[in-house]
């Protein structure tokens, strides 16, 4: 366990525990909306009706920061303890409906407001409104305690998506059969919220917070980290006066536009790498504590939300460069898309620090010069030389807040300078890196594919790596007669780049290799017609032709 887990002395809790007692539950004012759809719900029904030997079933971590005595913001969770309470709210309309019909109503009345007073809350006695332990946020709350007070969901014109999954859902678990009477729909409850099971963690602050999700989330279980981050940066920008309901409401939007583009597991790693492409480079782990000195007051961190809102799209798409976006930009920056290609394919991220400033600093043209640059770079340092990713991501931090500050005011500037060529292996380390440079061929076949192709068109064949087949001149799975061409190290070899080449469509498998001499002669591919001219291929036959591979990479990727 470890020192902030400690501190926050997790337990398991049932939800009749975690919601029966006096605490009252906030969901932060920006908190994501209501989003479980009918999947979820159906899942989660079957889990109730499929409950274990034990009776219980496990609802996972749910992360509170306690804001004064018995009142907890929901940090992580909140979906499941919405869904809940909606089940117990439909099994409550249930006996609702009971005494309407005149059964037992004494006591059914007497059993419903028992439950309210558990799970729902207390009721104002003035106007009879239910006064709700589970808090929603801004968009979702006040469609939420209408069904807390009177088990209906309104129906009127122009009702929001995920009001609309509200009362979805409590339409769903509404239909459920609970049981025939009162008492059997409040055994149900009893039984129901006894057996779904929580881990709770209790954090003093959102720093705390975000350390118990990195964490979590480095073991796999995975919490919603850019939650964590929205909240803390709205509710600075929220605090301000100037900043009105409309305007915040207009960037809660684009905000999941953002999430919408980048998809959530890129968020956080986006907001690291737009925040080092401006400061002094900070770890994963330390993002959240430098974030929150940068962005403590309402004016900074409404100027740093509208920049990330600003780069979300050139971030998105330089991770994808297939994106669509790329076709409504200046027709010269498809220059840089195969760069790119190559950069993703081999996730390749340091370079996103640079390029992120780089787009809005440059012109195209010296944007596409960057893309360059540094895709030669990565095919050097990362892919063949394997060097270290720790080193080129400091040294990537200091350049891209040179191009952010205008010293680095072109491309050459970056190609230049004493960061870029401490970094770039010269040639000889780069030629004998490559000379004996093996892929497993059966998990990196694209990857092989690509640096392939790269090396066709410098030899003047543009192919698309895409729609080529990769060849091995030895097979991957020698017969005998392969076996006697290289004896014992015959296994050795066939993961080596001087052992493939490109071809339109292998149809050549084990062949011998005077057939495949012949094939390889009548091809377009230059790589292909190089090994045709060899009259064995045998290992020195190989090491030569790895040593040509080479001198051609050098050339290949070069930074002139």
């Amino acid at each position: 366990m470890t020192k902030q887990f400690m501190l926050m002395e997790p337990k398991n809790e049932n939800f009749n525990e975690l919601i029966g007692g006096s605490n009252k539950y906030i969901v932060p004012r920006f908190q994501r909306d209501y989003a479980w759809d009918i999947e979820q719900w159906e899942d989660l029904w079957s889990d109730i009706n499929t409950l274990d030997s034990e009776g219980s079933h496990y609802m996972g971590y749910i992360v509170l920061q306690k804001k004064e005595q018995y009142q907890y913001e929901v940090i992580d969770g909140q979906q499941r303890l919405v869904t809940l309470s909606l089940i117990i709210l439909a099994a409550m309309k249930s006996i609702k409906e009971m005494i309407s019909k005149g059964e037992d109503e004494d006591q059914n009345q007497e059993r419903l407001t028992e439950i309210t007073k558990r799970f729902v809350g207390s009721k104002n006695f003035v106007s009879l409104e239910v006064i709700s332990k589970l808090e929603l946020n801004r968009n979702n709350n006040k469609f939420y305690q209408r069904i807390c007070s009177d088990f209906s969901t309104p129906n009127a014109r122009g009702i929001t998506s995920t009001n609309k999954l509200i009362r979805k859902c409590f339409e769903f678990f509404c239909k459920k059969d609970f049981g025939k009477t009162g008492a059997e729909v409040a055994q149900f409850i009893e039984d129901f919220s006894s057996s779904m099971i929580f881990t709770k963690i209790i954090v003093q602050d959102d720093l705390n917070a975000y350390k118990v999700f990195e964490t979590l989330n480095a073991r796999g279980v995975q919490l919603s980290t850019p939650d964590l981050l929205k909240n803390y940066i709205f509710s600075i920008v929220s605090k301000s006066d100037l900043i009105g309901e409309s305007e915040l409401n207009d960037l809660d939007e684009r905000w999941a536009e953002l999430i919408e583009q980048l998809g959530e597991s890129n968020v956080s790693d986006f907001i690291r790498y737009h925040y080092n492409s401006q400061n002094k480079m900070v770890t994963k782990k330390e993002l959240f504590s430098s974030l929150r000195r940068v962005v403590n007051e309402p004016t900074t961190a409404y100027e740093y939300l509208k920049s990330l809102i600003s780069f979300a799209p050139i971030y998105a798409s330089l991770i994808n460069p297939a994106d669509s976006w790329w076709s409504e930009q200046d027709v010269k920056y498809r220059e840089a898309l195969n760069c790119l290609v190559g950069i993703r394919l081999f996730n390749i991220k340091q370079p996103l620090t640079i390029l992120l400033t780089a787009f809005t600093k440059y012109t195209p043209e010296e944007f596409v010069k960057t893309v360059q640059y540094l895709y030669v770079l990565s095919i050097r340092y990362n892919v063949i030389c394997h060097l270290s990713p720790s080193e080129q991501e400091n040294i990537y931090n200091q350049i891209a807040m040179k191009v952010s500050n205008n010293e680095f005011k072109r491309a050459s500037h970056i190609k230049n300078s004493e960061e870029f060529k401490r970094l770039y292996p010269d040639d000889n380390t780069f030629y004998n890196a490559f000379e004996y440079h093996r892929m497993p061929s059966r998990q990196t076949a694209k990857k092989i594919r690509f640096l392939l192709s790269e090396l066709e068109k410098h030899l003047g064949n543009n192919c698309d790596f895409n729609k080529t087949s990769l060849e091995h001149i030895c097979p991957h799975n020698p017969d005998e007669e392969w076996g006697q061409y290289f004896g014992e190290g015959v296994n050795d070899i066939k993961d080596r780049l001087g052992n493939m080449v490109l071809l339109d469509k292998d149809d050549l498998k084990r062949s011998n290799f005077d057939q495949k001499k012949k094939a390889y002669a009548e091809t377009a591919y230059g790589l292909s017609n190089k090994v045709a001219e060899y009259n064995t291929w045998d290992l020195d036959q190989l090491n030569e032709h790895q040593k040509w591979l080479s001198e051609l990479a050098v050339k290949t990727w070069k930074v002139g």
